[in-house]
C-alpha cells in the first residue's frame, strides 16, 4: 500500500495546504467539493506537489515537517526531485 504527502494551492488567494492521503486525487476533489471547513472557504484547489512513501508513519513524520515549510522552501521544494509530479510529466509530456 502507498501513502501520499500531497501540496495543494488555492487559486482564490494562492495559500498552501498540505496533507496525507492514501489517495491524493479523491482528496484533491474532496477539498474542491467542500468536505474541509478550512478547505472549503479557499476553493478552487490544485495539485502542486506530491510525495510517495509505503508506510503510514514516515508519511505522517513528512506532512509534519512540510507543514512548517515557509513559501520559500515550498517553491524550492516543488522543483526538487521529490516531486512525483515532476517525474509523471517528464514521463507523459503534453
Amino acid at each position: 500500500m502507498s501513502f501520499y504527502v500531497y501540496v495543494i494551492q488555492s487559486e482564490f488567494d494562492g495559500s498552501f495546504y498540505k496533507g496525507f492521503s492514501e489517495n491524493y486525487i479523491e482528496r484533491l476533489n474532496q477539498h474542491n467539493n467542500a468536505w474541509s471547513k478550512y478547505t472549503s472557504t479557499k476553493m478552487p484547489w490544485k495539485l502542486v506537489h506530491v510525495e510517495i512513501f509505503t508506510d503510514k508513519k514516515s508519511t505522517l513524520k513528512r506532512e509534519k515537517v512540510l507543514k512548517k515549510y515557509s513559501h520559500a522552501q515550498l517553491q524550492q521544494l516543488f522543483q526538487s526531485g521529490k516531486n512525483i509530479l515532476n517525474i509523471t510529466a517528464v514521463r507523459n509530456p503534453q
